[in-house]
């Protein structure tokens, strides 16, 4: 048998230690080439280049 808690942790407590566990939006950079938001040290997806280079021809949106 394992070790136990002696104290029942409090909702204050508890809530304190998740404080930290919040999710966060992600950084987004705008792309040197056609100015749109995009992944940093990823390719942009409405261009198709990385680091000034054409790594794929992103594919025509349907209307």
């Amino acid at each position: 048998m394992g070790a136990l808690p002696k104290q029942r942790t409090s909702h204050a407590r508890q809530g304190e230690r998740r404080s930290h566990l919040h999710l966060t939006l992600p950084q987004l950079r705008l792309c040197p080439q056609c100015k749109q938001p995009r992944l940093a040290h990823h390719a942009c997806p409405h261009c198709g280049t990385y680091r000034g280079r054409q790594v794929f021809f992103p594919k025509a949106k349907k209307s």
